[in-house]
């Protein structure tokens, strides 16, 4: 791999950061997954979803629980960190016109780089070039957006005719919920999912895909937990679509991970820090808020304050520096989240416990249901 730096900890913005994991096949993290067991609605009520607990090497390694059983796994002096990222409506369509014909453009957007600017992928972006203009709005009520560059796999710059709060205010208008595709492909998006697909802790609109496995906290287990003698601490990485596209490469070194921007706060590193001292357990809630939590601890194990990008890729061989413990949805094949769950409990334990899922016809994927994992004896 490329040289690798220790960043983040100094609040220095657009820094890529790499992990130390040697090259794998992708094929390794690939499996077939029955198209019944995709959820396309949450639980009712949240807690009654289903809870596989994961811990490697035990006597028995899988146990299956609800998430009503969270609040007892936790221990007095832990830590839960939770994304408070807020879901945007961030799927677009407008108009491509030009000399000749006119062209249906939808714009998925991924990641703010600037007060009117956004990166998205676009469909279909060879229809597009650099220096033309998409309508998204109305002649009454315009929105437009110009292709500044085009990159790879669809991917634009795209610079808006409006910059802060008013194009937040217009996306509210003319954007949509961007459910991912295994959803909106088999549905459409409806008022439900309005408040379906937005965690109890969103604060801070920005993501473009929610932190799933907090979909599944409600007021009455916020408490439950808190009630163990447990603190919860907040962070914010705006969650781009990128990380849900599967790995193309055929092996991890191939694969380029898309940059979201997080931030952790001087006061909740010192929080995370405490408590490790003090014996406690540092659990993220979701693959987003444990990427940040990586990301802005250095190697000694001391977590920092950090505002930037990230584009920190977690695979088998990573050794981890702070987070003990993970609350997680099951994963799609072949992605970067299932390959940080099989680097944090180990690729075999995780292929033993997503056949164990599907055989036990756990439901997969945003709205499914969660893992409850320890930290794997293989770093």
């Amino acid at each position: 791999m490329d040289a690798r730096r220790e960043a983040g900890h100094d609040g220095i913005a657009g820094i890529r950061i790499l992990g130390t994991s040697p090259a794998m096949r992708v094929d390794l993290f690939d499996f077939e997954l029955p198209a019944n067991l995709i959820a396309l609605r949450p639980a009712e009520p949240r807690e009654s979803a289903r809870l596989l607990c994961i811990t490697p090497g035990a006597g028995q390694p899988l146990n299956d629980k609800t998430l009503a059983d969270l609040p007892a796994l936790f221990r007095p002096g832990d830590v839960l960190v939770v994304n408070d990222t807020k879901v945007i409506p961030a799927r677009l369509n407008g108009t491509r016109a030009r000399a000749g014909g006119t062209a249906r453009i939808e714009a998925m957007l991924h990641k703010r780089e600037g007060a009117g600017v956004w990166r998205a992928f676009l469909r279909p972006a060879k229809k597009v070039l650099a220096g033309e203009t998409i309508a998204f709005g109305t002649p009454d009520d315009p929105l437009d957006a110009t292709l500044i560059e085009r990159g790879d796999e669809g991917e634009g710059l795209l610079q808006f005719s409006r910059e802060g709060e008013a194009l937040d205010r217009a996306l509210e208008r003319f954007g949509s919920l961007p459910l991912p595709p295994y959803i909106a492909g088999k549905r459409a998006v409806d008022t439900r999912d309005t408040s379906d697909y937005q965690t109890v802790f969103a604060a801070k609109p920005g993501a473009v895909a929610a932190p799933t496995a907090s979909l599944h906290f409600t007021p009455a287990l916020i408490a439950a937990i808190e009630a163990r003698g447990v603190a919860i601490a907040r962070v914010t990485l705006h969650v781009g679509a990128g990380t849900f596209l599967p790995v193309k490469a055929e092996d991890t070194e191939g694969h380029r991970m898309h940059a979201e921007w997080g931030t952790l706060d001087a006061e909740t590193a010192a929080l995370l820090n405490a408590a490790k001292q003090a014996g406690g357990r540092v659990i993220a809630a979701g693959t987003t808020s444990l990427r940040l939590l990586e990301s802005a601890t250095g190697t000694d194990g001391i977590a920092r304050a950090f505002t930037g990008d990230t584009a920190i890729f977690i695979t088998p061989g990573y050794r981890f520096r702070l987070v003990d413990a993970l609350l997680t949805n099951f994963h799609l094949p072949r992605s970067t989240l299932f390959m940080l769950v099989s680097a944090f409990s180990g690729l075999e334990t995780m292929q033993h416990a997503y056949a164990h899922a599907m055989a036990s016809h756990y439901r997969f994927y945003s709205y499914g249901d969660a893992c409850f994992l320890t930290r794997g004896l293989t770093e």
